[in-house]
């Protein structure tokens, strides 16, 4: 492992951290109340930062190229070509999935979390000076803290989101007696590891690396205590996970912050306008063809768990072109070193 410390940008992170911290002062100070004021806000942020992180991922390979490939593929009617070739290597990833959700349902739901835990992990986790190998751990502490806490604190809630879905794909559901010491075993591997995770920052000097993971930690674990599953994934998936991946792409994608002194609420609003003209047209078709599966479903779909789960599986279908998109292009720094090369910015 590289000795040299990393600076991490904390100012991109910090509305995550606000938003999360707000949610775990809610559910600890008003557990009752905690849905009804994150119910409205969840479906709005599913939305506009949900659904629409993944609503570019068309401009991600232009964009890795250069600035001007990102305005070719903006102006998808100059770049047929591309946009079928794209179109055909996602629709057939997303439909190798739907494949393995109708032969194979119980694998398909293993399979599905584990992608979640990596995809999570490795974009989420901070930056650091890492071998390939070590960044590979590094990702998977991360992503299993999101399953693992919410296993240890709320057990029986999240034993009935699994077995929800594992029941509407039609396989077998899974026991409390398996469950919890599964659960117990996953919260005590995580501890220990992210327990050498940090010692090998403090012996590599990675000490701003260190000090960040540490505190994001301790917010996903007031988040993760504080409120039940459905709720503190949410809020996860919505308020840290989407709005990262944007704060992340927006920069390859040309956008440059104004000069001079700005407002940061005012500077993230401009990043989002910039983010969802360029999300708008598959972000439109995604948000259109959800509505209309729902109306498919509406009548065989008997409560709100049902729902869920359907939720989860349509998810899932995605999940898989749009990790491999952020692991081999966006995150390609991260395990294969290569030349920075700059980035021109587009014009508004």
């Amino acid at each position: 492992m590289l000795s040299t410390a990393v600076v991490p940008d904390f100012s991109s992170r910090r509305y995550s951290y606000a938003a999360v911290l707000a949610a775990a002062a809610l559910g600890a100070a008003l557990p009752g109340a905690a849905a009804n004021v994150l119910a409205p806000l969840l479906a709005v942020g599913l939305v506009v930062f949900g659904i629409a992180h993944g609503a570019c991922d068309q401009l991600i390979l232009p964009a890795a190229q250069s600035s001007q490939q990102v305005s070719q593929a903006i102006a998808v009617w100059r770049n047929w070509r591309y946009m079928g070739w794209f179109l055909l290597v996602y629709l057939g990833l997303a439909g190798v999935v739907v494949g393995l959700w109708w032969a194979w349902p119980a694998p398909s739901v293993a399979l599905f979390f584990l992608l979640t835990v990596w995809h999570w992990g490795s974009a989420d986790a901070p930056a650091a000076h890492e071998t390939p190998r070590f960044w590979l751990l590094h990702s998977l502490l991360r992503g299993l803290l999101v399953f693992a806490m919410p296993s240890l604190r709320w057990p029986t809630e999240t034993l009935g989101i699994v077995n929800s879905l594992l029941t509407f794909a039609g396989a077998q559901p899974v026991s409390a007696a398996v469950f919890g010491p599964v659960a117990t075993v996953l919260t005590l591997a995580v501890g220990v590891g992210h327990l050498g995770l940090w010692a090998s920052f403090a012996v590599s000097r990675q000490k701003a690396v260190l000090r960040q993971d540490a505190q994001e930690v301790a917010l996903l674990i007031l988040l993760f205590a504080a409120l039940p599953p459905v709720l503190s994934v949410g809020v996860y998936f919505v308020f840290w996970h989407s709005l990262q991946h944007v704060q992340r792409l927006v920069p390859l994608l040309g956008y440059a912050a104004p000069a001079g002194q700005f407002r940061p609420a005012r500077e993230l609003l401009r990043q989002m306008g910039f983010f969802l003209r360029r999300a708008a047209p598959l972000l439109l078709v995604s948000c259109t063809a959800l509505l209309g599966l729902g109306y498919v479903f509406s009548a065989r779909l008997p409560n709100g768990a049902a729902w869920f789960s359907l939720a989860l599986v349509v998810a899932s279908v995605v999940t898989l072109p749009h990790a491999l998109l952020v692991t081999f292009v966006m995150d390609a720094s991260r395990w294969r070193p290569r030349k920075a090369t700059p980035t021109a910015t587009i014009a508004e």
